[in-house]
């Protein structure tokens, strides 16, 4: 096997070992860590210490210890997480939680620089085009990467399905489901009593020994990348100071374009955390039990993948415009319904019904505003995505810092408001770009080629 390809599939595993575990912990943290909040709050917390991530360590870590180091240690403070969850407080879960926060940025930067690099050195000696290597390596890093959702999440209900403390839900406790959640911890523990300990440590065991052997298959098989290669991503990394790139992150809202922009990428974040931390909880968890958390979450995991291939494919016939106004729709369509909608446990296709529309909107939110992102600013990229980052994490700490104060109905309120600011805000940014190109159709060319090219460093 040709060895950058092989260190490709190294990176993609390790990935895949490390995103089974972290995945499928974190969409239980609402259902398995309810008391006071503490599971959500650690989500908050871990997005929040990501932000300030992104912003100073990757250039710092990459520079000093290499990419492969980097990205071994990074995966180590995510095993932390897992390690904190065995004994579950606020003394472990949050100090874990920044921990995992500050490994995560250099991590998926890491991951992009080397497979950047291993492309680059093939396609020299292939004589080939290196744009065209390296998005084929991330097409391969992608394809592993993104069954971690399925996988992760069918760990956890495998396991936490050979509960012996079923029980059965009374219509007072059903009461107490759906949007109309009555905060308390009634909500919390229902359907299945809370798992016994014995099996959240063996899901917790294997979540963290999946960690470790991702750390194990990096470190052993993982090659350095050659010193003069190194050397030259070194340079890259060292020609814009760490202040002149933070400063000019917020130098780039003078884009009124970037600005109003920031709805859309909040949403992103508000979407993704209603659904991985109030839905799991209040009609999954309430109504049917933790055991099907898992099956749930996959079949979102599933869509999000079919549809963020099949969007790829299309947007150059539909253009971005029908692809969000889709995406509007239906996430609308599903607000409207979760608002309306009393769970019950004779409704099973129902609780799968509302992530497959879920994931089906979420992968228009992920694939075209990151290309939106990168056809609108290709000469500004670092800054723009720098932004992406910041207020797609500030919408995860803002949706998960609420999640145990509001009832859920106020939160579908909030996720619709957003929404239609952000369309709001979006159409504007289209009109701004028909204004000022008159005549010339947007390049849907690039769009097409946009999502899949810009989102692997996310």
């Amino acid at each position: 096997m040709e060895r950058n390809l092989k260190n490709v599939l190294v990176i993609s595993f390790g990935f895949l070992l490390l995103f089974t575990a972290y995945g499928g912990l974190q969409n239980l943290q609402s259902s398995l860590n309810s008391e006071e909040g503490l599971g959500v709050a650690s989500l908050s917390v871990l997005y929040a210490a990501l932000i300030l991530s992104s912003m100073f360590l990757p250039p710092i870590l990459i520079k000093k210890l290499g990419c492969k180091w980097t990205i071994a240690i990074s995966m180590c403070c995510y095993i932390t997480f897992s390690l904190g969850n065995f004994y579950a407080s606020w003394y472990t879960l949050i100090p874990t939680s920044v921990i995992l926060g500050l490994g995560g940025a250099p991590l998926w930067s890491a991951k992009c620089t080397y497979l950047t690099i291993a492309g680059t050195s093939y396609a020299e000696k292939a004589g080939k085009n290196a744009k065209d290597i390296i998005n084929q390596y991330f097409g391969v890093f992608f394809l592993v990467f993104q069954s971690s959702g399925i996988w992760g999440n069918l760990i956890s209900s495998l396991i936490l399905s050979q509960s012996s403390t079923k029980v059965d839900i009374s219509e007072e406790i059903l009461e107490c489901c759906g949007a109309y959640n009555c905060l308390t911890d009634t909500t919390n523990t229902t359907g299945s009593a809370k798992p016994s300990n014995s099996l959240i440590y063996t899901l917790l065991g294997v979540y963290t020994a999946s960690g470790v052997l991702a750390v194990l298959l990096v470190i052993i098989f993982l090659d350095q990348i050659k010193s003069d290669q190194a050397e030259t991503e070194k340079e890259k990394l060292e020609a814009p100071s760490f202040w002149s790139t933070f400063l000019a992150t917020f130098r780039h809202l003078k884009d009124k374009r970037q600005c109003l922009l920031i709805p859309l990428t909040m949403y992103s974040g508000f979407e993704q955390g209603f659904l991985s931390g109030d839905y799991t909880k209040v009609y999954v968890t309430c109504a049917l039990g933790i055991q099907y958390v898992g099956y749930v979450m996959i079949c979102f995991a599933a869509v999000n993948s079919l549809c963020s291939l099949l969007f790829g494919k299309i947007s150059q016939f539909t253009g971005r415009k029908f692809l969000f106004a889709l995406a509007t729709v239906t996430n609308t369509a599903c607000i409207i319904a979760l608002l309306l909608w009393k769970p019950h446990p004779k409704q099973l296709a129902v609780f799968f019904v509302f992530p497959a529309l879920w994931g089906l909107s979420d992968a228009v939110w992920q694939t075209q505003t990151n290309g939106l992102y990168g056809i609108l600013f290709e000469k500004h990229k670092e800054a723009a995505f720098a932004n992406y980052r910041l207020w797609e994490s500030l919408g995860f700490v803002i949706a998960f810092g609420y999640s145990t104060k509001l009832q859920a109905y106020i939160k579908l309120y909030i996720l619709l408001s957003v929404l239609v600011l952000s369309m709001v805000t979006y159409g504007a940014v289209e009109y701004l770009e028909a204004k000022s190109s008159p005549g010339t159709p947007t390049a849907t060319k690039k769009e097409n080629g946009g999502p899949h090219s810009q989102e692997t460093c996310m």
